[in-house]
Order: C-alpha cells, then sequence, then structure tokens
C-alpha cells in the first residue's frame, strides 16, 4: 500500500491534478467576492479542502512521516491546511478568508520554477542584509534632512515628522507622483532641493535598489549553475562507464581472437 502511495505522489499527473485543485480554489475564492455567503461556493470550498487533507495523509503514508516532514515546503503546505481546518470550527469568518487566501501560495511549492524563486530568496537573505542595512542608513539620513529643512514647506504628512519623511521616500523611489507633488513645490520655496530630490532618487532608487535586484539574481543564477555542474559530472560519468565497457569489450574481442587461433 505504501509503495503504490509513493508510486501515486512522484507521478506527474498526481501534481497537475493538485494544481488544478489549487486553481479552482482560487477562481471559488474570487467567485465569492462577488456572491458572499453562497452554499454552492461553501460547499465546493469544503470539498476542496477535504481533497488538500487527502493529498497529505497520501503524501505522508507514501512517503512515510519522517522523510514528509523533513521537507520545509510540505511543512509550509501541512500548516496552512492545518489552519484551514481549525478555522473552519470557529465563528472567526474574517479569519476564515485570510487562512483560505492563504491556500493559494501552495502554488509556490507545486510549481518549481516559482519554489526556485523563493528558495533564491530565502538563500540570498544573507547577503542582503548588508544592502537592506545600506539602504535604512540612507532613508533614515534623507529622511532627517527632509524633516529639517521642508517641514513647513509642505503639508504635515509629507516631511512633518520622520516617519511622515520615510513614506515620502518610499513615495519617491516608486516614481509616483514624486516631481509634480513633492519635488517641484519645493524647490519652487527652496532652489537648492532639487540637489536633495536628485541625489536620493540617484542614489536610493537607482543604485540601492538594483543592488537588491542584482544579489537576487545571483543566487537565481547559482541555481542555473549548480544544475549544469550536476549535468556536466553526470555526462562525464556516463562517460567514463561507457568508455570502460568499450575496454572490456576490446579485451573480450581480443582474448577471443587469440582463443581461435
Amino acid at each position: 500500500m505504501r509503495a503504490a502511495f509513493k508510486k501515486l505522489v512522484e507521478t506527474p499527473y498526481f501534481h497537475s491534478i493538485i494544481i488544478g485543485i489549487i486553481l479552482l480554489n482560487g477562481l471559488v475564492i474570487v467567485a465569492e467576492t462577488y456572491e458572499t455567503g453562497s452554499l454552492f461556493l461553501l460547499t465546493l470550498d469544503k470539498i476542496i479542502l477535504g481533497i488538500f487533507v487527502v493529498e497529505i495523509l497520501i503524501k505522508i503514508i507514501g512517503l512515510g512521516f519522517k522523510r514528509y516532514f523533513s521537507n520545509g515546503w510540505n511543512w509550509f503546505d501541512f500548516t496552512i491546511v492545518a489552519l484551514s481546518l481549525i478555522f473552519l470550527a470557529t465563528p472567526f469568518v474574517s479569519a476564515l478568508r485570510l487562512v483560505r487566501v492563504l491556500r493559494l501560495f501552495r502554488m509556490i511549492p507545486a510549481i518549481p520554477s516559482l519554489r526556485k524563486i523563493i528558495d533564491s530568496l530565502i538563500r540570498s537573505l544573507p547577503a542582503l542584509t548588508g544592502v537592506l542595512g545600506l539602504t535604512l542608513l540612507v532613508f533614515s539620513i534623507y529622511a532627517i534632512i527632509g524633516t529639517t529643512f521642508f517641514r513647513d514647506v509642505l503639508p504635515y504628512e509629507f516631511f512633518g515628522s520622520f516617519h511622515n519623511s520615510l513614506f515620502t521616500l518610499l513615495q519617491l523611489v516608486t516614481f509616483e507622483s514624486w516631481a509634480g507633488q513633492v519635488a517641484r513645490p519645493v524647490i519652487e520655496e527652496m532652489p537648492w532641493a532639487w540637489i536633495y530630490f536628485v541625489s536620493f532618487i540617484i542614489i536610493g532608487a537607482l543604485i540601492i535598489l538594483n543592488l537588491v535586484v542584482a544579489v537576487i539574481l545571483s543566487y537565481l543564477g547559482q541555481d542555473d549553475d549548480a544544475v549544469r555542474d550536476q549535468t556536466l559530472d553526470r555526462m562525464l560519468k556516463e562517460n567514463m562507464e561507457l568508455k570502460k565497457d568499450v575496454q572490456e569489450i576490446k579485451q573480450l574481442l581480443l582474448e577471443q581472437k587469440k582463443s581461435a587461433r
């Protein structure tokens, strides 16, 4: 029985069916935003949750308890489904809806390409710590300068306090109305302020954010390099085995030729 379940879990059809169920779950959640309290949609959602429970049970039986929970992504799946079951039996409707939306994140472990991206993001966190520290430092310096000089130039919500200035700087790095709504009104009152805004756009938006992207991309590239190295190692090993087989065949032919004489 365990061998049959293990074989089922490892088939591509099983993964395809689960991905289809997750997509159906997403469609049900979207449909409920148009038709709240639909008995059909609620019943369908419970059926989908039941399928997820059966999927986890099949994996635990097929792979074994220890092997199943040795995988972090399996823990992720198990936690989301367990929370869905817990909140299903509680009156907290908003919490239940939130957990049901979280089920869509099960697409990540189900699709290898998505899983690869998230794994790369997690592995890049130590390297990103330095870049994020630099980002916080630059933002803090510019927020203090902005609060000091521009507090009374624009309405309070822009540079009235340190946290307001930080939020305004976030608006600047996204290029959301940064020139017309923020920079130009300040420059009209303080012409030298263009240095502040231009330097922050160059440092904050063009340099630091690109550093973050570069770090993440470098870890994505490491996965490709690892796969390529594994492929080359496998090909080299197969080539060596093939050469060994050819040498054995040649030796056998020579021995047969000698015995024929």
